[in-house]
């Protein structure tokens, strides 16, 4: 498979001492990154909830361009999210190496439980996974003590049982990574500076001092950073003197929802916190299309105490794909709580994708559908399908409950298109016709340009959704976007782009994501 970029070469826009990194690091849906640094690279792991493969590993030198080179979970028993809630999938993953070893921690609260996969290649393939029998909690962190001791710390969450619901602060509590078995009882650390959900807790080594860095405030507007130190990686450990760290809270700030931190050394030495943001848009502000993305900032070490810079938001200029399909599909590609390979096949000659149907709808826990992450809120997708056997079309999806959606079918001499626009407890489409043959489907997304004060000038954006065959073309709906967005779909995921099938077999000839980035500007105009 080829793709194409047009992102131009950053090395000279971004990096050195003091200047800044592309922000967001990793655009679209990546949320809960963590980071570790093995022999002068960088790699970073994110959630990945319901989608299949799960959990993409990124690689980079400098910080500035980086390459997802595989996934942790390419095998669907790993991690058993067949059938799991949205918001029950895979969770807060931690990478660590140690011994020679990649590791990563993760909680997966529908499926297998607390999980641990180790590698010596972070390309993989990785184990199967070890399940922590027993550790009742979200948001695992791995760490080593000098003799060897492994100590898992996570937030004390309760998602099962009588107490669901019940949150105990964080935790830790010492495991037999060999076997799983938990080596004694959860004892309590430290619950932070008083906001609610203490969560994503980070375990660090510098000097002396073992530093604890958590998520404090919720994950939305509220979040932030805190920290803790002690002499002992199981404390007692002494709050920072200036918490939270890091917080976009009641601020300007254009990246908000700033938390979920952790610490590693960068390029040049300095320390850099990275966490999840969000980049909202509209009047207030109020909606967050891509949902949490990976950013990174630099601290500073003050009394022995660390410092964080606010978040800038430099994003990488215009990133945008053209994918062919004369080769296999690579790891960007994702599925919904199952493999693309189930439902999908390439024919590498014809340059084509099939994806054939099973009777699964968008609407349904694992549609026939495959996609790649949305890079940009301005993006412009499209795709050319052949449907003389089936029924499918392009989609942006957020869940099963909130996606807009064009699809084609054969209706006599004609092809039949229909928009779609689905949020909880509504549907609405929109149909016209194009001459037989092969269509271009289009959804485009953008933001409105120089609206007021307005239900207009309120929202994200706006996606359209058109089509035209045979020298004609037919505009169907243009649709208010903010209902896809982290604010309103409630899902700790991202806008997902991609192909699908309702029925038959269908034929997609090559996809385009055209992306541009935009300044932010008041009331949701554009200069």
């Amino acid at each position: 498979m080829t793709v194409e970029s047009t992102t131009p070469d950053l090395s000279g826009t971004y990096g050195g001492v003091g200047a800044p990194f592309p922000n967001p690091v990793l655009p679209g849906f990546n949320p809960d990154p963590s980071v570790v640094r093995v022999d002068g690279a960088y790699y970073i792991v994110t959630s990945t909830f319901e989608y299949l493969p799960g959990l993409p590993v990124y690689r980079s030198e400098d910080f500035v361009t980086w390459e997802q080179i595989g996934n942790v979970a390419t095998r669907p028993e790993q991690l058993e999210i067949s059938e799991v809630p949205t918001n029950m999938g895979v969770w807060a993953p931690t990478l660590r190496h140690h011994d020679g070893l990649f590791h990563v921690i993760v909680g997966v609260p529908g499926g297998r439980g607390c999980l641990v996969f180790t590698a010596t290649d972070p390309a993989g393939p990785w184990s199967d996974g070890i399940v922590l029998e027993g550790l009742n909690g979200i948001d695992p962190d791995l760490a080593w003590d000098e003799d060897g001791t492994a100590y898992v710390t996570f937030s004390g969450l309760i998602l099962s049982g009588p107490e669901t619901g019940k949150h105990l602060g964080i935790q830790q509590v010492r495991v037999d990574l060999a076997t799983g078995a938990l080596l004694e009882e959860p004892r309590a650390l430290w619950s932070g500076s008083g906001s609610m959900f203490p969560e994503a807790p980070h375990l660090h080594r510098r000097g002396e001092h073992w530093y604890l860095v958590i998520a404090e405030g919720g994950t939305e507007r509220g979040h932030g950073v805190s920290i803790a130190r002690s002499g002992s990686p199981v404390g007692p450990f002494t709050a920072g003197p200036a918490n939270p760290i890091l917080t976009a809270r009641s601020t300007t700030r254009p990246v908000q929802n700033t938390g979920h931190g952790d610490l590693v050394e960068g390029p040049d030495g300095e320390t850099l916190l990275v966490m999840l943001g969000v980049r909202p848009l509209g009047g207030t502000r109020a909606f967050s299309p891509l949902g949490r993305e990976t950013f990174v900032t630099r601290v500073e070490w003050v009394d022995g105490w660390p410092v964080a810079e606010p978040v800038a938001l430099a994003p990488r200029p215009n990133p945008s794909e053209h994918v062919r399909f004369d080769a296999p599909l690579d790891n960007r590609w994702i599925g919904v709580r199952r493999l693309p390979q189930e439902i999908a096949s390439v024919d590498t000659a014809a340059g084509t994708l099939t994806i054939t149907a099973d009777g699964a709808s968008l609407e349904d826990v694992r549609p026939a559908f495959v996609g790649r992450r949305q890079l940009t809120v301005e993006t412009a997708a499209s795709t050319v399908l052949d449907v003389s056997a089936g029924i499918g079309g392009l989609a942006v999806r957020y869940d099963e409950d909130h996606h807009y959606s064009i699809r084609a079918r054969h209706e006599g001499e004609r092809v039949q298109v229909t928009a779609s626009a689905v949020v909880p407890g509504i549907r609405q489409e929109w149909t016209g016709t194009l001459p037989a043959g092969p269509a271009t489907l289009h959804l485009d997304s953008s933001r409105p340009r120089n609206a007021t004060f307005g239900t207009l000038g309120m929202t994200s954006d706006v996606i359209a959704l058109w089509a035209e065959s045979g020298g004609e073309e037919v505009r169907l709906a243009e649709v208010d976007a903010r209902y896809l967005s982290a604010e309103t779909a409630a899902s700790f995921t991202g806008r997902v782009l991609g192909l699908f099938a309702t029925e038959g077999t269908v034929v997609f000839h090559g996809y385009d994501a055209v992306g541009t980035e935009q300044p932010v500007t008041p009331f949701g105009s554009i200069d």
